[in-house]
C-alpha cells in the first residue's frame, strides 16, 4: 500500500496556539511512517443548514481534502468545558448535507493540551461523541490530556524529554490504528 496521508485539524486559529505547537511537534515524532498535511480551518465561514441546496465551494474543498486522508488527528483546545466553535463549524460543514459526510469511516485520535490540571479532558469528550456520530473510529488508549508547561516543546519545536517517550508512543499508536483501518 501507499504511504499514510493524515489530516491534521487544530481547533484554534490563534497565531501562538499552544495546540499548534504540540501538532506540529507530534508530526515530528511520525514523519519517518506518514506524511502529514494540516487541514486550516479558519478560512471557514459559519454553516447554514439554508446553504445545503448550493452548497458553499469552500466547505466542499474542505470536504475533497478529508476525502484525501487516511486518518485525521484532531488537537484540540478546551473553551468553555468543550471544543472551540471553529472546530465544531468544520465538523458540522464537511458532514452536510445529510448523507454526503466526508468524515465516515476515517480513523482518528483526539489529543490536546492546556495549562490547567485537567487540560481538555471535557473538550476531548466531546468531541469523541461527535466523532462517534460522524462514523469515525477514534483511537481509544492511550489518551492525550496534555497539560502545557514550558519545557513540553522546546525552542526548536520538538517534544521536551519529560514527555517524549509517552507522545512518541502516542503517535506510533495512532500510526498504528490509521493502518489497520484505513479504507482501501
Amino acid at each position: 500500500m501507499s504511504r499514510l496521508r493524515i489530516g491534521v485539524i487544530v481547533g484554534s486559529a490563534s497565531r501562538t496556539s499552544i495546540n499548534r505547537k504540540l501538532a506540529q511537534a507530534l508530526v515530528k515524532l511520525a514523519q519517518d511512517r506518514a506524511d502529514f498535511e494540516f487541514i486550516d480551518l479558519d478560512h471557514l465561514p459559519m454553516y447554514n443548514r439554508d446553504d445545503d441546496a448550493d452548497y458553499p465551494a469552500v466547505f466542499q474543498a474542505l470536504k475533497d481534502k478529508v476525502r484525501t486522508q487516511d486518518g485525521i488527528l484532531f488537537v484540540t483546545p478546551e473553551q468553555n468545558r468543550s471544543i472551540p466553535a471553529l472546530l465544531k463549524n468544520a465538523l458540522d460543514a464537511a458532514s452536510r448535507p445529510y448523507g454526503s459526510s466526508a468524515w465516515a469511516g476515517i480513523p482518528a485520535a483526539v489529543i490536546g493540551t492546556a495549562g490547567g490540571g485537567p487540560a481538555t479532558s471535557m473538550a476531548q469528550q466531546h468531541l469523541r461523541n461527535i466523532l462517534a456520530y460522524l462514523d469515525m473510529p477514534t483511537m481509544g488508549q492511550p489518551e492525550g490530556f496534555i497539560r502545557w508547561h514550558d519545557e513540553l516543546i522546546d525552542a526548536e519545536g520538538n517534544v521536551g524529554a519529560a514527555s517524549h517517550d509517552f507522545l512518541k508512543g502516542y503517535m506510533d499508536r495512532f500510526v498504528a490504528w490509521v493502518e489497520r483501518l484505513r479504507k482501501a
